[in-house]
């Protein structure tokens, strides 16, 4: 297990967590107050209760908004009604799987699937009412840290779950439906090294179609599948030439699909990639690392640290124009951007891996959320 791997999962303790933020001397930022928003009435941010929150996903539909999380430490999969409106949240249910489930995602309204490390396998739950029913058990035969949901249609769902080590994916073909051998069809490849939260793009270089990208956190890259060949070969999209070295931890495409953010571990600077050219531009960090990346606009982007989420504004070179901070309870390594409570502005979750004792590790933040993030 290499190092970065050992202190990923050492920092999954609160107390890790403390002490890394102990270290950091973030920002001192005056803490807003609950009531009041900038965009109207109601709290500016939301927190439920979830024990390490790896992965999971909020989902507005024909029943609302509701939130599938998977708890890491204690091995559950978790349902969280969520609205309406602003600051309220109720626990549906919650599902006992087996050890280190690492992320869940919904296929539809009415249907969920989680990783799980243990069990080497993506367990699928239907959501009957306010119950999470256990469906069924795919076996994948490595421990998956992601899943995504690459094609959904016509009952048939294409689902891509990569490794929490290792080069080897699964491309699952679901049919939940049906009876037959077409029910579940699962086929291996082999990707880059560590392939963590792949995501879909809408272009790249040489692929004007787009395709599949992720970060290769092992592997020191960034890698790519176009949707052409999805099964095919894998081709390099950026690797940085020696000496530099970095540690891609997670990347995510602006809202164009211009750029292709990289949040790296290592090195006080981050990055991005012209989709168009695939030139990249350093993007120099007010701190050491960042854990998570989302980007609001082509040249406006969130980046997840130890108990904050900072925002860069960003020029053509990506010069840092300016700088914005929001305080959060842990460790940011997943960002959702929709609207959670029907105020046609965007909000944010975000899933704290690992929190302070006094903290809740899913926070809902109220747009909009460049006004409300302050400077140094």
């Amino acid at each position: 297990m290499s190092g970065v791997h050992i202190w990923a999962k050492a920092v999954m303790a609160g107390a890790a967590v403390m002490v890394l933020a102990a270290c950091q001397s973030p920002p001192v930022i005056q803490q807003q107050d609950a009531a009041g928003s900038v965009a109207g009435p109601g709290p500016r941010r939301m927190a439920l209760d979830l024990p390490t929150p790896w992965g999971g996903e909020l989902r507005c539909g024909t029943q609302g908004c509701r939130l599938v999380a998977v708890e890491h430490e204690p091995s559950t999969v978790v349902l969280h009604q969520v609205g309406p409106g602003r600051g309220v949240a109720r626990l549906l249910d919650r599902q006992k799987v087996a050890y280190h489930p690492d992320s869940a995602v919904w296929l539809a309204d009415d249907l969920v699937a989680a990783a799980v490390e243990e069990s080497t396998s993506l367990d699928i739950f239907r959501v009957q009412g306010e119950r999470l029913v256990p469906v069924e058990q795919i076996k994948l035969g490595f421990a998956p840290r992601d899943l995504i949901v690459v094609r959904a249609g016509d009952g048939r769902y294409q689902l891509l779950a990569t490794p929490y080590k290792g080069t080897g994916v699964a491309w699952v073909d679901y049919a939940p439906a049906h009876t037959g051998p077409d029910r579940v069809q699962v086929t291996t490849r082999s990707w880059c090294q560590t392939p963590w939260h792949p995501v879909p793009v809408s272009r790249a270089p040489g692929a004007p179609a787009g395709g599949l990208a992720v970060a290769c956190l092992d592997g020191q890259e960034v890698s790519f599948l176009p949707h052409t060949d999805l099964r095919g070969q894998a081709r390099t999209l950026l690797k940085v030439p020696s000496p530099s070295r970095i540690v891609p931890r997670q990347a995510r495409p602006s809202p164009t699909g211009r750029w292709l953010y990289v949040a790296l571990e290592t090195g006080a600077r981050n990055l991005r990639i012209d989709m168009d050219s695939g030139a990249f531009q350093w993007i120099a960090a007010p701190v050491q690392r960042a854990t998570s990346v989302l980007p609001l606009q082509d040249d406006l982007v969130i980046w997840g640290d130890d108990l904050w989420l900072y925002f860069q504004r960003l020029d053509a070179q990506g010069q840092v124009l300016e700088t914005r901070w929001l305080p959060v309870g842990g460790f940011p390594t997943g960002l959702q951007l929709l609207d959670a409570d029907g105020d046609g502005v965007d909000d944010l979750v975000v899933l704290n891996s690992a929190i302070l004792p006094d903290r809740k590790a899913v926070e809902i933040i109220y747009g909009p959320l460049w006004e409300q993030a302050q400077p140094r």
